[in-house]
């Protein structure tokens, strides 16, 4: 339902001493990935997912990417009342676990992991928000992003009832979107990587897909397939076909769990429960965790708490007060009556094998290799200072669109440096950095083009000349990324998450952005549109 469309030293020390503080207090028993299964850490029990969707509505429209302005959705794990006032009926209703689509990552979240954690509830969160995420349509894995997913892991990794996270939640949708799972492939890599180069405790990142007849097969395969180091730890199925007495049959779940037997990672419903017959009977709540299905998938999250106008909620909260739904009781009957058999870690052996890479072509188009490259502020940086002629810090960004059309269509070769494809699975090594540092990539190579004629860096009072600047490490940097950013950093990414949230164990600052919510598109157009679109129209809108 929720899907994210069109992200000192003295700090540390706080940091850190806080994240002792947190640990210590809630003192949860991690749950740890072995084969196709979740398990608790310490006594080795299979952990299945009871789980319930747990966020309010987001108002994300008025969000700006690249903003610090988290103000356009309310992060439930920062609200101590809420989570007081809501643990009781998701006790009520056995939940284990919790999701949240976005998570405020200057918040303090202390006191609401807390409470979860002695309610034995675990968290998975989306790594997203609303107005900076990887957009379907026009897919980008860049500095603003990595800087968003890194800080919410750092604001939430300290805290020991973390179950995972998500790298996205429904962006390859339909068939000609489903390039767009290149970049959220390259997420979840870049995202396990900041985990182990941080030192943190091991969490496992996933993905939550939406269920497409047409792509739901290559969809698993690909986030299944090639290097481990580059597939996802756990995969989490949307999946609204039981609707009213349905059956296993009827439902398709046999058939999905058919193709699910030889999953090599963990399974599970990341959003269940349609509505569209009215009040949920939840009938399929005992197929989900019966002797039929538990052996494969790992339980399910039910969507959603909270009753707003899409009439998904179990419970209508005013305030303080909170009242139950017929589908909170409803659920809640379902529930008691299942108890999943499962296996012991220490007795578990794995034999399912990653699955094989689908082939692009038809209804399927992401190269599974290579991935978009990883973000790395520095080497966008050391560009920047390396470059004769820039973007003048006077120049607003609604004026891109037009300069990139005139520069790329007359200078194509240009504009090659951050060009990402994810069907063809070419990228520009530049194709990472944001658009202010990639209009002044293309300026310079025209200025350059242009013999460095004093008329070729204006643009109308657009652009600047400055002297560049190529020392230290970014020489290095910028070998790798070779003439016109053709070549390939191999170098690890730079930039950091930054965070003042007590869970965060992480000494540094960086920028962390504001994020998008399912369907809305918002902020700074997309670099792959904004040069198609604007090569098109720019030699008639802007002249030197």
């Amino acid at each position: 339902m929720r899907s994210f469309g069109v992200a000192s030293v003295a700090a540390g020390l706080i940091a850190t001493a806080s994240l002792f503080v947190s640990s210590n207090a809630q003192g949860a028993d991690p749950i740890v990935i072995k084969g196709s299964k979740f398990f608790y850490k310490t006594n080795g029990t299979q952990f299945y997912i009871k789980g319930v969707a747990y966020q309010q509505s987001f108002t994300g429209a008025t969000a700006v990417k690249g903003t610090s302005n988290n103000a356009d959705y309310n992060d439930p794990l920062a609200d101590p009342s809420g989570c007081k006032r809501d643990i009781p009926y998701l006790k009520q209703l056995e939940t284990n676990t919790i999701r949240v689509y976005a998570v405020n990552p200057d918040s303090n979240h202390d006191e609401c992991m807390s409470m979860l954690a002695a309610a034995g509830i675990y968290v998975i969160a989306d790594l997203s928000a609303p107005s900076n995420s990887i957009d379907s349509n026009d897919p980008h894995w860049d500095d603003d992003l990595y800087a968003r997913y890194a800080s919410v892991i750092d604001a939430m990794q300290g805290y020991t009832n973390v179950l995972g996270f998500f790298a996205g939640n429904e962006v390859a949708t339909q068939p000609n979107t489903t390039a767009s799972a290149a970049f959220v492939k390259a997420a979840a890599r870049d995202m396990k990587s900041y985990i182990s180069q941080k030192g943190y405790r091991t969490i496992g990142v996933g993905y939550a897909a939406n269920d497409n007849q047409y792509i739901r097969t290559s969809l698993a395969e690909y986030f299944n397939c090639g290097d481990v180091a580059d597939a996802i730890d756990f995969y989490g199925y949307n999946v609204y076909s039981w609707c009213g007495q349905s059956s296993y049959t009827s439902s398709g779940y046999d058939i999905r769990t058919e193709q699910f037997k030889t999953y090599s990672i963990p399974a599970f419903f990341a959003e269940y429960g349609c509505n569209t017959a009215g009040t949920r009977p939840f009938t399929e709540v005992a197929a989900l965790y019966g002797p039929q299905m538990s052996p494969v998938w790992s339980g399910g999250i039910v969507y959603m708490y909270f009753q707003e106008a899409n009439d998904y909620g179990l419970v209508s909260v005013n305030g303080n007060s909170v009242s139950t739904l017929a589908d909170f009781n409803n659920y809640k009957t379902q529930i008691a009556k299942v108890s999943p058999t499962g296996v012991q870690m220490d007795s578990y052996s794995p034999s399912n094998s990653a699955a094989s890479c689908p082939s692009v072509g038809g209804n399927w188009h992401a190269a599974s290799t290579p991935l978009p490259p990883s973000p790395n502020k520095q080497l966008c940086d050391c560009m920047t200072q390396s470059l004769s002629c820039v973007v003048s810090p006077s120049t607003g960004s609604s004026n891109y669109q037009d300069l990139f059309g005139y520069v790329c269509k007359n200078d194509p070769k240009g504009c090659g440096g951050f060009q990402a494809n994810g069907e063809k699975g070419t990228y520009g090594a530049y194709s990472m950095c944001d658009p202010a540092e990639q209009l002044s990539f293309a300026f310079d190579q025209y200025y350059k083009s242009q013999g460095k004629a004093s008329t070729a860096c204006d643009f109308k009072g657009a652009a600047k000349v400055q002297t560049p600047k190529n020392s230290g490490n970014c020489k290095a940097l910028l070998a790798q990324a070779g003439k016109g950013g053709s070549g390939t950093v191999t170098s690890s990414p730079s930039g950091t998450g930054s965070s003042s949230g007590s869970g965060s164990a992480s000494s540094t600052t960086g920028a962390a952005a504001a994020l998008s919510v399912p369907s809305v598109q918002n902020g700074i157009l997309p670099m792959a549109f904004i040069v198609v679109v604007a090569m098109l129209s720019g030699p008639l809108m802007l002249l030197l």
